[in-house]
């Protein structure tokens, strides 16, 4: 199969997994992509893709944005970026992946047991510090493998944001910390010709998976659909550490 129709499909299911299931464009575009253009070339390309999704959907979400509560997560995760994008540049493709699939692996186990079972008993993290904590590895992470995303998932669930809440300060986390990881990029050389070239050819393919997305919603389940997706996404990563 041609390389750049491979890409099309991919970018299309993981912008539809977003829309319908509320996150995972760049766990899904990170765990397929690597193994067909390598992370060197994937990591600037989602960065670049998180930030023009996120122009819909920071305005979708909007009104949902609890700026108080998300401003420390993000101005502390700008610190962490550069570190993940310079750690990112400086390790072996291999170890990467294998780390990007323990991450993988870890938060599809985690969110998983939280939407089978109520059991799982975390703490409040109250003390204002750990904001600054998820913000610091989440910066490290979304450098890195833009993979900011399950820790600041897990601390939204400590803290109980609702569910507005929860989409709005996500989106306005994700636009922020990409846009600074695609500055970070350009600045280290990462924007190549053909990190472009698969751009343009992954936007038809997210306006596609943005309509698929909005159309489906209300024919599938967005719970049964999450958990099918949170599956898939614990065997991928499996795959990625059993490849290292």
């Amino acid at each position: 199969m041609n390389q750049q129709l491979i890409v099309f499909i991919i970018i299309f299911l993981a912008v539809f997994t977003q829309s319908m299931a509320g996150f995972g464009f760049p766990l899904v575009a990170m765990a397929l992509l690597p193994a067909i253009l390598g992370i060197h070339v994937v990591t600037p390309l989602v960065a670049l893709l998180i930030v023009t999704m996120e122009v819909f959907l920071l305005y979708r979400y909007w009104d949902a944005i609890n700026f108080k509560t998300i401003f420390p997560i993000i101005l502390i995760a700008l610190v962490g970026i550069p570190i993940g994008i310079l750690i990112s540049s400086h390790l072996d493709d291999n170890l990467v992946m294998a780390l990007l699939g323990v991450v993988l692996t870890g938060y599809a186990i985690y969110a998983l047991l939280n939407e089978f079972t109520d059991r799982i008993r975390l703490p409040d993290l109250k003390d204002p510090i750990w904001a600054y904590v998820v913000g610091f590895f989440a910066g490290i992470l979304g450098g890195a493998y833009n993979t900011a995303g399950p820790i600041v998932i897990i601390y939204g669930n400590c803290r109980r944001w609702s569910t507005a809440e929860f989409k709005g300060n996500m989106q306005a986390f994700f636009m922020v910390t990409s846009l600074v990881s695609v500055l970070g990029h350009a600045w280290n050389g990462g924007l190549t010709p053909e990190v472009w070239h698969y751009y343009l050819w992954a936007i038809p393919a997210m306006v596609a998976g943005l309509i698929a997305g909005v159309s489906m919603d209300k024919h599938i389940s967005p719970q049964t659909f999450r958990r099918v997706v949170l599956l898939v996404l614990g065997v991928m990563g499996v795959n990625l550490v059993r490849m290292f």
